[in-house]
């Protein structure tokens, strides 16, 4: 077997020089549209800020002001009894009066009325001006004016008196319901005790539908509310009073087991309807 010889080797193919790496190529950054755009949006945050209405600087006086707001808002309200006392007294009468006595000499004599009408006519007992020979009606601001009887109720307690020379303005009293009345019920009375003008007192409703029979003439009233605010010569014909103000009765007598006239803790009062109905004054 004849063994042929190898061939001859070629060479190997010599390798190709490295290509060198692609350069990146960075694409051009476009800054006009980008600035342009951030240039708008400042624009527009700038006129909101302007066309937006900017708060007032606080001053002093706005400090002083929110102090006492702060303050008025912890301060408690006024007294009941002073809230009352305001809404009655413009509405408040001082009566005098001379009344012969038995030898027929004229003795004085005082009591109270409230204004019911905005005419001016002046509720009060009728035994405050009952054979009175002169009347005289002080009102709330001052003003004097002679009383004129107009009615009279004996077997209620009630009369009506009018001014000769009424005064410009005269607020009536605001009338109320009696019969919300209920014992226990807040009482106040205004009036003139011992002359002492527009005097107040506080107490409570002691009882209803009480009868009373007059010394002096024997004439027996009934359907009183019994209260226990002091009443005392010369609250006659004033006025009770409710919680909002209101003239709910008429003072007409106190009661006192010595037969003296100073209170010992019960007084009567004529009912507001029973008196305006005596009166001859429309419902209230």
């Amino acid at each position: 077997m004849t063994v042929l010889p190898d061939p001859p080797l070629e060479p190997a193919p010599a390798p190709e020089p490295a290509q060198p790496a692609a350069t990146r190529r960075r694409l051009p950054v476009r800054l006009g549209p980008f600035l342009a755009g951030l240039a708008v949006m400042l624009l527009v945050v700038l006129l909101v800020n302007t066309l937006r209405p900017q708060p007032a600087p606080i001053t002093h006086g706005d400090v002083q002001q929110a102090i006492a707001s702060a303050l008025a808002s912890q301060t408690a309200p006024p007294p009941q009894a002073e809230l009352v006392y305001a809404a009655i007294r413009p509405s408040i009468v001082q009566i005098d009066t001379n009344k012969p006595d038995a030898a027929g000499n004229d003795q004085g004599g005082e009591g109270t009325g409230v204004v019911v009408t905005d005419q001016g006519a002046v509720m009060t007992a009728n035994h405050v001006v009952e054979n009175a020979t002169t009347i005289t009606l002080t009102f709330a601001d001052g003003t004097k004016s002679p009383g004129i009887v107009a009615t009279q109720d004996p077997t209620k307690d009630i009369a009506i008196v009018t001014p000769a020379q009424p005064p410009a303005n005269i607020p009536p009293a605001l009338l109320g319901n009696p019969g919300s009345l209920s014992i226990g019920s807040d009482a106040y009375i205004v009036g003139n005790p011992f002359g002492l003008y527009g005097s107040l007192s506080a107490g409570v409703v002691s009882g209803l539908d009480r009868s009373f029979k007059r010394s002096d003439t024997g004439q027996l009233i009934q359907g009183l509310i019994q209260v226990d605010a002091a009443v005392n010569p010369g609250n006659s014909g004033g006025p009770l009073l409710n919680d909002d103000g209101a003239v709910v009765g008429i003072v007409t007598a106190l009661i006192n087991p010595t037969k003296q006239d100073v209170f010992v803790g019960i007084g009567l009062a004529v009912p507001i309807d029973v008196a305006g109905g005596a009166a001859g004054l429309p419902p209230y």
